[in-house]
């Protein structure tokens, strides 16, 4: 009965179905893994509670950053195959019982349990939660999939903003301690099995030969393909790799302030005049997390009209000088560190949500999920880097004696590096050479 009903014949939508009901339910599903970006709100009460480190409370995050791309890469061609629903009901399955896992580790007191619950259980939910509308949404807005995955990838980025004060409130109400997180976690677990499950009930597939109005079929541009590319030989060709190494140095320079939000922004100006609070940080969590969301569909959408490549060199370029504005600033500027803080999250965001459609006009439609998959690979290793340089920079230095601004002048340097990087990587970027086709009769 239960396979019968995640089985891909199920869902194919009828008749006149209405294809804007699908990006709720992606949008289910996405809000809730979008979670992780709240991880900080969680940092400074397990390294009480539990004696941690900055660098060891990171670790579930990281690993669950890990965990997403290679189950994405994994399985990418098993969600093709076996299609969304099943895919939502594997995520809602994973993510819930990370929580769960993490509630037993931290009433025990067992931190283990937490990074394999939370960073290896929670992590597999990220990956196949993340690409399993992805390939659904492109094939419904053919004409608009900037837009159409900027929809649901938005989910992801402002689930923070729901969990971010929604989390600091229950530790608030059930406290900081052992007893009071493990609540506050196996909560989370129960709520999110809930309201993913919306998204599993609802997605559907556009039935076979399924085509949008005339009115609306998409602009042919130089760098979109009319031909497919399999997910095997898109890993063959240089662009798949040169998409990773920008999609790797985009997130690599926004994950490290994200991961580290809260304790970063008080630590910069814990030294000036006017020091930030407990609870402005988690404002400022809360902040990220709306720009990191709006990113997501202004700057995706936008690359409907402009083109992907040039939308990239605002990413990457942009947060150049917006790294450069932090450092330049130092403590003297909350206002200047914020609002570039804000606008490197929305790039960061936007560079997201725009990659599924950069795939799909370089690669085609066949396999785009499963090529999407492959490439959040550069996710896994962003997720490592980004927190690793902002955490092992800051731990280094203030045993060193370093106070405000100086813990983290050696890693902006180093987010500015890997953005002149992923820049040149995009202006490498050309139509997929003609040999990698699949024959139309395909």
């Amino acid at each position: 009965m239960a396979a019968d009903l995640l089985s891909p014949a199920r869902i194919v939508a009828p008749e006149g179905w209405n294809r804007w009901l699908v990006p709720p339910a992606a949008l289910a599903v996405h809000l809730a893994i979008g979670q992780v970006y709240a991880w900080s709100v969680f940092k400074p009460p397990l390294e009480g509670a539990l004696g941690l480190s900055g660098t060891l409370s990171a670790l579930p995050f990281q690993l669950g950053i890990v965990m997403l791309g290679l189950s994405a890469a994994l399985g990418g061609t098993l969600v093709e195959r076996r299609g969304p629903r099943w895919a939502m009901a594997v995520a809602t399955t994973c993510f819930s019982l990370g929580f769960l896992i993490s509630a037993l580790g931290i009433a025990l007191g067992q931190y283990w349990l937490v990074v394999l619950g939370y960073g290896f259980v929670g992590g597999i939910g990220l990956g196949i939660g993340y690409i399993s509308p992805v390939s659904t949404l492109i094939k419904w807005f053919p004409d608009r999939p900037g837009m159409a995955t900027g929809i649901a990838i938005m989910g992801f980025g402002g689930g923070a903003l729901i969990a971010s004060p929604w989390s600091t409130q229950m530790l608030a109400s059930f406290g900081d301690d052992q007893s009071g997180i493990a609540l506050t976690f196996l909560v989370h677990g129960v709520v999110y099995a809930v309201f993913m499950s919306l998204g599993v009930l609802l997605i559907r597939t556009p039935p076979p030969g399924w085509n949008p109005a005339p009115a609306v079929r998409p602009v042919a541009r130089p760098m979109i393909t009319t031909a497919n590319v399999t997910a095997r030989n898109a890993v063959r060709t240089p662009q798949f790799w040169l998409l990773w190494v920008v999609l790797c140095c985009n997130v690599t320079a926004g994950i490290g302030i994200l991961e580290k939000a809260a304790p970063m922004i008080t630590g910069f100006f814990a030294t000036s005049a006017t020091p930030v609070a407990a609870g402005a940080a988690a404002g400022f969590v809360a902040l990220l997390s709306l720009t990191n969301m709006a990113g997501r569909f202004i700057w995706s959408s936008t690359s409907d009209l402009v083109g992907r490549k040039n939308i990239y060199r605002v990413y990457l370029g942009g947060g150049v000088l917006l790294y450069l504005g932090i450092l330049l600033a130092g403590s003297s500027g909350i206002p200047v560190f914020v609002l570039c803080a804000m606008l490197i999250l929305s790039f960061y965001g936007g560079g997201f949500s725009t990659i599924p459609a950069y795939l799909k006009d370089l690669f085609g439609t066949a396999q785009v999920g499963a090529i999407h998959g492959r490439l959040l690979t550069a996710w896994s290793a962003a997720g490592v880097l980004g927190p690793l340089i902002v955490n092992a920079v800051a731990d280094a230095r203030e045993a060193a004696g370093a106070t405000g601004p100086d813990l983290y002048t050696t890693s902006l340097v180093i987010m500015i590096g890997l953005l002149v990087v992923g820049f040149a990587a995009n202006e490498l970027v050309r139509p997929v050479d003609p040999k990698f086709h699949e024959p139309e009769a395909r």
